[in-house]
């Protein structure tokens, strides 16, 4: 098992740090701050001497090159262009939106309100299916050059090879790494039959907390894992339920969706297949980011016998749900 580090790059990003770094770029600030949930990266509601807060992203070192931001803020553009509702970085007098600042980079963003979507409205569901149809519009526009695509070779084998390495106790080891080799294998199948699945600019991680509902429409927030991916990449998140809740909810984003754009209904087939991977992957995650005391605090079940005990279930789970039938439309 995995044991703590003493330090970490993000506990040189003091109250000072964060706000001269503001201030560098022209703001004159009010010396508050509230930290806001974000684990990823660190991310700042910053107060504004006789204005409106603005929000300050920290980018954590070393995960994505400044093309690859760059990247993101220019899909981001795009999409405002089209008036889409996303939140783009603010610019500085010249057109720049990464800044950096000693150690660090970052952007700013306006604050913007909103609460969580109303997934249990068949009509919210709709207008979320309209608005994700436009913005696969644009994503489909062109490929990123930069960003990378999302595969069952890192989302899936990486991750499995990772945790394997650094965090599945021994005595789990061969339950999980023929649960996890099985799975990948039922993955691998669904995705190579029937016809083959388009990728395509996608928000990447479009799940109900990266959604602010505002004014009877979706604003969509935090493109940090902007990345090729098949469409249905940004539709399965607004899932939940039993089968029967789903296959409602399938049809109700898709209605509204064929509106604005094509839905290509062979990808229904990779909803269980794309969970099994952000499992995978979202575990990975929380272990290639142990070092980060932010994350032993958030997730301390995480480096424990019972939770991997318990996600072994999980998949075993899983693996039933990848033998159901697709969900149709």
């Amino acid at each position: 098992m995995t044991s703590l580090p003493s330090s970490h790059p993000f506990d040189a990003l003091t109250p000072d740090v964060i706000l001269d770094a503001v201030e560098q770029q022209g703001w004159q600030t009010s010396g508050h701050f509230l930290a806001l949930n974000s684990y990823e990266n660190r991310v700042y509601q910053i107060g504004i001497e006789e204005g409106t807060p603005i929000i300050a992203k920290f980018y954590r070192p070393g995960r994505w090159s400044d093309l690859q931001i760059l990247e993101e803020h220019s899909f981001t553009a795009e999409l405002v262009n089209q008036e889409l509702p996303v939140v783009p970085p603010l610019q500085d007098a010249s057109g720049q939106t990464l800044f950096r600042h000693g150690d660090f980079r970052f952007s700013l963003f306006p604050r913007r309100g909103g609460h969580a979507p109303p997934l249990d409205d068949d009509n919210c569901l709709e207008s979320m299916g309209r608005w994700l149809a436009r913005f696969h519009n644009v994503g489909a526009v062109r490929s990123f050059s930069t960003r990378p695509a999302l595969t069952i070779e890192s989302f899936g084998h990486q991750s499995v090879s990772f945790l394997s390495e650094h965090f599945v106790p021994k005595d789990l080891l061969p339950a999980w790494q023929s649960i996890s080799r099985d799975l990948l294998a039922m993955v691998e199948d669904r995705f190579a039959s029937g016809r083959s699945i388009g990728m395509l600019r996608t928000h990447g991680d479009c799940h109900p907390g990266n959604v602010l509902w505002r004014d009877e429409a979706p604003h969509f927030i935090d493109l940090d894992d902007a990345r090729m991916a098949p469409a249905l990449q940004d539709l399965w998140m607004l899932l939940s339920g039993e089968r029967e809740q789903q296959q409602q909810q399938v049809g109700a984003i898709l209605d509204g969706y064929n509106e604005f754009r094509d839905f290509d209904t062979a990808e229904l087939r990779l909803i269980e297949p794309l969970r099994t991977l952000r499992m995978l992957q979202f575990s990975a995650w929380i272990g290639q980011r142990w070092d980060d005391p932010a994350f032993p605090r958030a997730f301390p079940w995480f480096n424990s016998p019972r939770y991997w005990g318990e996600f072994i279930l999980d998949l075993r789970m899983q693996m039933s749900a990848l033998q159901e039938p697709a969900l149709i439309y």
